[in-house]
């Protein structure tokens, strides 16, 4: 049983000795730490009802539990006009530490999805096209998200849905076809090979739109890719998907994140066609003017294309598709699919198509719109060309964060001090990450480089820091023989211990919410906390409460490696 329900049961309890009952006894967390450690409202939701005053019933409850008091609880008063505030022990917090660190990793994970198993869709970009900064977004939410659901007990698979066929595939075959001549002759040289096939999509684009002759010519190469009835284009294609995938992979393997399946549109494109055609019978879709539409209207939503009038499937249709072959291939309880919130009205559509055809699976599956991601020049475009991609995104602040390791890494050819390697660019994904995670994911926001490498308030960087300051703490007390230990009890109670073991909870709420951002924001008050600490007390020195101070150090670099790990952020071995 947890403190939480150790609370309850008390209050509970003490309304059976008051021959009360409540339906659900909720407790929250007090605006500020010097109000308790827990509070309730349960006095107020009773009172009304009994025609009580609340403070008098409140006060009645707390007579109670006093009577009965568990070892967890060092006290509990009324506050306000009727709150039960319960301010926990000091061996309770004691305890606590030692859990921590005896858990390490695990501390923080629970069951509360146990037994289910849960897919995730997210990044999705299309090969030809540049993986822009909307897919950086996909990709933190969604590992973040992942990890979360993983860490609340769920057998979690990842998935990576990616436009292989379409219009943006036949418009950048054009643009190669007229710029073979610029095609890198070292297919090795990656950065040579995604700026060509950038220019190429960039410029298919440009004429598909100028006028009638490019557009039939590119409308051509886009039946004959789906047909793969053309040797030339199928070379080009071949070739230019290979580029992108491998090229995806190595941006993956810098986000730290994986893949257990991989979707392509040209796998669901005959599946598509077949599944709504199959449905025109029924009446769910109908046909109009050559194509096949779904009437969204009558269900309060807009008209949308499944079947064009070539016969091709739309990216509705696909879509569908692919929701079925989710279901068929991995087999979740639940899916979730993470996209910007662009298409959230086409996805309504789409579900709504989906509800009619199968709709246990479509009750199965959750759509999770995210805002863009801005920079001080506004929303970039890949089809224009004028585009920063997720690439050059990553690459910039890495070379920033390089700038200003400078100092640092002057001092490691002196041998002062070793940064490794990898630490830019571990500190350039966490700047990013958090910037995308700090807020709920409907929002947009807008990537301000210079705060979000700040090592002194709300950013990535800034918990990484903290973290790595923490455990050179640990080191040092471990080369003068200082070891944790939770025997010799302080005389008072630190605001960082109170913060520690809300981190259960926080990641349970986090997971049920599908909100990262609730992590985020912990870990900032988390990480502030410490270093407050860190600023008053002595730690690693021969003193009675060093080892209590170091177990506490302990569990606080356990809480916060943990954290990161579900925001998808690596905490580097030094800064």
């Amino acid at each position: 049983m947890n403190i939480q329900d150790k609370l309850k049961s008390q209050i509970n309890e003490a309304l059976r000795a008051l021959f009360l009952k409540a339906d659900k006894v909720a407790l929250e967390y007090p605006g500020e730490l010097i109000h308790g450690d827990y509070s309730s409202n349960i006095a107020l939701v009773l009172a009304k009802g009994l025609k009580k005053n609340p403070r008098e019933l409140a006060s009645q409850i707390v007579a109670e539990i006093q009577k009965n008091a568990i070892p967890e609880i060092a006290k509990v008063e009324v506050a306000g006009p009727g709150f039960i505030n319960f301010y926990l022990s000091k061996q309770f917090f004691a305890t606590m530490l030692a859990e921590i660190n005896k858990e390490k990793k695990h501390y923080g994970w629970n069951q509360q999805f146990k037994g289910k198993k849960v897919l995730l869709e997210y990044t999705d970009p299309n090969p030809f096209k540049a993986f822009h900064i909307g897919h950086l977004m996909s990709n933190a939410i969604g590992e973040s998200l992942s990890r979360l659901i993983e860490a609340s007990g769920a057998e979690v698979k990842r998935a990576n849905y990616q436009g292989d066929v379409g219009l943006h595939i036949a418009k950048a075959i054009y643009g190669i076809m007229l710029t073979k001549a610029e095609m890198p002759a070292d297919e090795n040289d990656n950065k040579a090979v995604v700026a060509f096939l950038g220019r190429a999509y960039a410029l298919g684009s440009s004429l598909y739109d100028k006028d009638e002759e490019n557009k039939a010519k590119i409308q051509a190469i886009n039946k004959k890719v789906y047909a793969r009835s053309d040797n030339e284009i199928n070379e080009l294609y071949d070739k230019g998907r290979r580029w992108s995938l491998e090229h995806f992979e190595e941006l993956y393997k810098i986000l730290g994140t994986h893949f257990d399946y991989y979707f392509f549109e040209s796998q669901l494109a005959n599946d598509a066609v077949k599944l709504v055609e199959e449905n025109v019978e029924k009446g769910i879709f109908e046909k109009s003017d050559g194509a096949v539409v779904f009437h969204g209207e009558n269900y309060g939503l807009h008209t949308r294309v499944f079947i064009t009038k070539e016969g091709l499937p739309t990216y509705e249709a696909k879509e569908l598709a692919l929701n079925r072959k989710k279901f068929e291939t991995v087999h979740p309880d639940f899916s979730i699919v993470i996209t910007a919130n662009e298409i959230t009205e086409y996805f309504k559509v789409v579900m709504k198509a989906a509800e009619q055809i199968f709709p246990e699976l479509a009750a199965s599956t959750k759509h999770i719109g995210h805002g863009m991601l801005l920079l001080p020049t506004g929303k970039m475009s890949s089809r224009t060309g004028s585009v920063i991609t997720g690439e050059s995104l990553i690459m910039d602040t890495i070379g920033r964060v390089q700038e200003k390791m400078a100092e640092t890494n002057e001092k490691r050819e002196k041998g002062e001090h070793v940064v490794q390697e990898k630490t830019p660019q571990q500190v350039a994904v966490a700047a990013i990450k958090y910037s995308m995670l700090r807020q709920s994911p409907g929002k947009d926001i807008v990537y301000d480089m210079e705060k979000s490498l700040s090592l002194e308030g709300d950013s990535g960087p800034y918990l990484q820091y903290s973290t790595v300051r923490a455990k050179s703490v640990l080191e040092k007390a471990k080369s003068q023989n200082v070891k944790g230990a939770v025997t010799f009890l302080p005389s008072e109670t630190a605001e960082i211990e109170k913060l520690l073991v809300r981190f259960p909870d926080i990641v349970e709420r986090a997971a049920h919410e599908y909100s990262p951002s609730d992590i985020a924001t912990y870990l900032i008050t988390l990480a502030s906390a410490f270093n407050s600490f860190y600023a008053k007390e002595q730690i690693a020195v021969d003193i009675p409460e060093a080892p209590y101070r170091i177990a506490l150090t302990s569990a606080f670099v356990e809480t916060m490696q943990n954290g990161l790990w579900l925001l998808g952020i690596e905490t580097p071995e030094s800064m």
